[in-house]
C-alpha cells in the first residue's frame, strides 16, 4: 500500500471559496448594527456588573451592543450556539407554550447566521473557540460561510454526533440519527484541554502484550515514520537504515535511551518497535464522532421541557475542552439554559441571549429549580400561567435538591421588557432570582 505524506491543507494556499447568494450583506455594513437599548431588571448583589449576564434581547442588536463593552470585546474564550436549522417549523414547550419560530431557509437563513457570525468573531478572544451545532440541511453551506469568516486554516473539526436512537421509519432512504457540531477557533494559538476517553477493558485491547518482569501491558508500535529525512533521523540506527521513503521517529540517541530502559521490542529477526505502556496513557483522545450525548429519549432523564434542548453533558465536554475556570462563555442563542447552567457548574463565568419569553422563563427556572424527570414534566400541568414569580422563595427545590444559580444580572430589549412583567428592579436580592414556570 502506498504511504502519503502528510503536509495539512493549511500550508497548500488553497484558493478562498465564497458561498454568494442575493441580499449578502457587506461586512462592513455588518459591523455597523445598530446595538440594542436594553434595562437591567434586577442584578446580582450591589455590584453595577454582574460576573454573569442574561439578556431578553434580539441576539443581532445584542451582540452589536456588546461589541461596545471593553470587558466582552475581544474577550470571550468561547462560543457555543444552537442555532434553528432552517426547519420551517413554530416549536412549544412540553406545556404547549410557543417557544420559537424556526421559518427561515434557503439563502435567508444563511445570511441571519452569516450576521451573527460576523460579530462573534469580534467578540472572540484571540485564542478563542466557537462551536456551532447544525443539522445535515444548512452544515455544509455553513461550513463554507465559517471558512470565509474565521479562515479554512481556523477550521478544526466537524463533529458527528449521534442525536437519538435508531428510528423504524418506511421512508426510502437511510435513518437519520446524527447532527454536527462546526469547530472552528479564531487563530491558531487556542485554548485546548484534550479531552480523554478513560480506557476500558474493550478500549485497551490493543495493548496485548504483558512484561513479564513488571506485568505492564503495553503495545508495539513502529518506531519509524512517512518521509525522507536528511538529518540524523534519516542515518542508520544500530547498523539499520529506516524503511524506504520514510525515516526515524526520534533521533538514535534517543532512541538508544528507549532501549537502554527496556522500552524497545526486538522482533526475532530484528526490528525494532517501541512499547507503549498502558498505565502511562490517561486515555484515548476524543475523536469526532459523539455517540455519548443523545438528546432525553427515557423517562429516567432530567429536562427542562423546552424544544431542542441538548444534552448538557455534551456541553460540558465543550466547555472543559476549550475553555479554562473563569473564562467567559457565550451562548446567544441560549434557548432552556444548558449553556450556562453548565459553564456555571464548571466556573466560566457566562452570557446568554434569546428572544423567547419562554426559554428566559425556562432559563430562569432551571437555575432556581434545576431540571426535573422527563415523564413527570410530561404528565404535570402547569397552572401558573401569565404568573411571574420574581419571589425566588416559592420556586425553591428542596434542600440540597439543585444549588441555585443567583449569581447573574438579568437585562431586556426595552421593547420587550414589560413581557417578564414588573419584577423588584435593580440590586434585587439573590433570593430573588427566578421566574417561575408559566
Amino acid at each position: 500500500m502506498a504511504t502519503g505524506i502528510p503536509k495539512g491543507y493549511r500550508s497548500l494556499n488553497l484558493p478562498s471559496l465564497r458561498l454568494d447568494y442575493r441580499n449578502k450583506a457587506p461586512t462592513s455594513e455588518i459591523l455597523q448594527t445598530p446595538p440594542v437599548e436594553v434595562e437591567r431588571l434586577w442584578e446580582f448583589g450591589s455590584e453595577q456588573t454582574a460576573p454573569n449576564r442574561l439578556y431578553f434581547a434580539e441576539n443581532l442588536g445584542a451582540l452589536a451592543a456588546l461589541l461596545s463593552d471593553s470587558s466582552v470585546c475581544g474577550q470571550v474564550r468561547l462560543v457555543y450556539i444552537d442555532p434553528p436549522f432552517a426547519t420551517k417549523s413554530v416549536f412549544q414547550s412540553r406545556t404547549l407554550n410557543h417557544a420559537y419560530e424556526d421559518v427561515l431557509h434557503g439563502e435567508e437563513f444563511i445570511e441571519f447566521l452569516r450576521k451573527r457570525l460576523i460579530l462573534l468573531r469580534e467578540l472572540l478572544a484571540e485564542d478563542g473557540s466557537i462551536y456551532v451545532h447544525l443539522d445535515e440541511k444548512m452544515v455544509f453551506h455553513i461550513k463554507v460561510i465559517m471558512d470565509e469568516i474565521f479562515g479554512v486554516e481556523n477550521y478544526r473539526n466537524c463533529i458527528t454526533r449521534k442525536k437519538c436512537n435508531p428510528k423504524n421509519y418506511t421512508r426510502k432512504k437511510y435513518g437519520n440519527i446524527s447532527d454536527y457540531i462546526l469547530f472552528y477557533t479564531k487563530s491558531d494559538r487556542y485554548i485546548w484541554n484534550r479531552p480523554l476517553e478513560i480506557w476500558t477493558e474493550a478500549r485497551a485491547k490493543e495493548y496485548q502484550y504483558i512484561e513479564p518482569e513488571t506485568g505492564r501491558r503495553f503495545m508495539k508500535v513502529p518506531v519509524h515514520a512517512p518521509g525522507i529525512r536528511h538529518g540524523a533521523t534519516g542515518e542508520p540506527w544500530r547498523g539499520k537504515m529506516p524503511p524506504t521513503g520514510k525515516h526515524w521517529q526520534f533521533p538514535p540517541d534517543k532512541l538508544d535511551e528507549f532501549d537502554a530502559r527496556g522500552e524497545i521490542f526486538w522482533s526475532s529477526n530484528g526490528n525494532p518497535r517501541r512499547k507503549v505502556y498502558l498505565d502511562e496513557n490517561a486515555g484515548i483522545g476524543v475523536q469526532d464522532i459523539w455517540m455519548d450525548y443523545k438528546d432525553a429519549h427515557n423517562q429516567n432523564i432530567k429536562i427542562t421541557g423546552y424544544p431542542t434542548e441538548k444534552n448538557p453533558d455534551l456541553l460540558k465536554r465543550i466547555i472543559e475542552a476549550s475553555s479554562n475556570a473563569g473564562d467567559l462563555v457565550l451562548d446567544c442563542f441560549s434557548g432552556s439554559g444548558t449553556t450556562l447552567a453548565a459553564a456555571s457548574l464548571l466556573n466560566r463565568r457566562w452570557i446568554g441571549v434569546d428572544n423567547s419569553r419562554e426559554a428566559i422563563k425556562t432559563t430562569l427556572v432551571r437555575f432556581a429549580k434545576g431540571t426535573e424527570a422527563m415523564g413527570d414534566f410530561v404528565n404535570r400541568q402547569a397552572k401558573q400561567e401569565g404568573r411571574l414569580l420574581f419571589d425566588f422563595e416559592q420556586a425553591l427545590p428542596p434542600a440540597n435538591a439543585h444549588d441555585p444559580i443567583t449569581d447573574f444580572s438579568l437585562f431586556a430589549e426595552r421593547s420587550l421588557s414589560s413581557l417578564l412583567g414588573e419584577p423588584t428592579k435593580h440590586h434585587a436580592p439573590p433570593a430573588a432570582a427566578a421566574v417561575a414556570a408559566g
